[in-house]
């Protein structure tokens, strides 16, 4: 079956090679990642993703599923790209304190419709992601040590499984599905909508504070401090920054879930570094947390490097706080714990994390860059050495990774039997596939 008559198969707009809008459809958020499809979808409704599947079955060809593209990864050539944004359902529960939002929904919106009641989701820390590829992966951001993964706060999933059949997940009506796909990834369902709880969130203080790069060690050091006694309510994160043609920086990124005056006071320490370039601190809304790292919005070209580490001994310092940061943009160190290292009987497949501390390196994706990028990346990595343990959450995953990295081996073997099982024809596949 020939792909220009999916045209005929689906009622969304197709676009194939050499349609008017085609670079532009098949543009991921990561200007760096290539997505030689054979066509992109932008599907009508949550039947017309089935039919979509149905047709891609028919035609022996998978289905990629993206609503921003923050989580591509290359590798889908002649696949089909399946485009969410007309499934934008969004409703608030108030008294339930739950949310139904389509997966064409980015977590910006739902903040913004939440914070009216004074409830949250578990968002994470750019307002443009998805809210359902974030989910799907395990999702954590700065209300995680408090509430844990967004994952295992999902309800219900409304799902088109890999024979085109649409469905509602929960943990009664599919125990084993509903597991997978808290935290486990999009490879088994394209998921077309989610319920998930809310929480409450009257009052929200944070912000950054940011010095020259000769406060580096300081801040470390009030970064180690304040991530070793903070209650689950409060979390930290320190970045260092070597932005092209500026002087490199370091900042103390921070949220408190409670009253100004309590966060003020817990992070009073912030204060004795003298030198601050930037401030700021003050009391948010959940709507406005995005605020706090003010990251990028618009697409963009970039390579990135996650892991978890289970210490900051002086091999750590040197590698990440004592040596430039060049030719990276930046080097983030995330305080854990609290709920997310808390096991969760009920929970998804995204378990618990015991590594106390996160590491994140971006650099800017363009060609001249890649290998002096690649081999900063191998640098580090080597240098760590026994502080990295190899795993790590699903969104922390990069291009050329695999999903095995983000799961234990039970947990990976668990889920690799449900993709066969349910998808025994590899229609679906998801940014980082279970099988390859």
């Amino acid at each position: 079956m020939g792909i220009e008559e999916m045209r005929n198969a689906v009622r969304g707009r197709v676009l194939l090679p050499g349609d008017a809008g085609f670079d532009q459809a098949v543009q991921p958020w990561n200007l760096a990642v290539a997505q030689p499809v054979s066509g992109v979808v932008a599907v009508a409704d949550a039947h017309d993703a089935a039919d979509l599947v149905k047709f891609a079955r028919s035609a022996n060809r998978q289905v990629v599923t993206q609503t921003t593209g923050h989580g591509a990864t290359g590798g889908i050539e002649d696949a089909i790209l399946l485009r969410t944004g007309a499934l934008d359902r969004l409703e608030i529960d108030a008294e339930r304190r739950t949310a139904r939002v389509g997966t064409g929904v980015q977590w910006g919106a739902v903040q913004a419709a939440a914070a009216t009641h004074g409830l949250t989701g578990l968002a994470g820390s750019n307002p443009v992601v998805g809210v359902t590829g974030y989910t799907l992966g395990g999702g954590f951001g700065w209300l995680a040590r408090k509430y844990g993964w967004a994952a295992d706060a999902v309800r219900a999933f409304e799902i088109v499984d890999a024979d085109g059949r649409c469905a509602r997940i929960t943990a009664d009506s599919d125990p084993e599905l509903f597991w997978a796909l808290r935290g486990g990834g999009g490879d088994f369902a394209i998921v077309t909508e989610i319920e998930f709880d809310l929480f409450p969130l009257p009052r929200l203080y944070g912000g950054r504070v940011m010095w020259p790069a000769d406060r580096t060690r300081a801040a470390f050091d009030l970064f180690t401090e304040l991530t070793t006694d903070a209650p689950p309510e409060l979390s930290v994160w320190l970045q260092r920054y070597q932005i092209p043609g500026a002087a490199p920086t370091v900042a103390i990124d921070f949220a408190y879930l409670g009253e100004p005056d309590e966060g003020r006071a817990l992070t009073a320490r912030l204060d004795s570094i003298e030198g601050i370039l930037a401030d700021t601190r003050g009391a948010l809304t959940p709507a406005q947390i995005g605020r706090i790292t003010a990251e990028p919005t618009d697409p963009s070209p970039s390579l990135s490097r996650g892991e978890l580490l289970t210490d900051l001994d002086d091999a750590v310092v040197k590698t990440l706080i004592e040596a430039p940061v060049a030719p990276l943009l930046n080097i983030q160190l995330r305080g854990l714990g609290g709920a997310l290292a808390e096991p969760r009987p009920e929970g998804g497949a995204r378990g618990p994390v015991t590594e106390p501390y996160a590491l994140y390196m971006l650099g800017l994706g363009l060609p001249h860059l890649l290998d002096d990028i690649q081999t900063r990346f191998a640098e580090i990595l080597d240098a760590l050495g026994p502080h990295i343990t190899g795993s790590k959450p699903y969104t922390f995953l990069a291009p050329g990774e695999t999903a095995s990295a983000a799961f234990d081996p039970e947990t990976l073997a668990r889920l690799r039997q449900i993709k066969t099982t349910r998808d025994p024809h590899n229609t679906i596949r998801a940014n980082f596939p279970l099988h390859h």
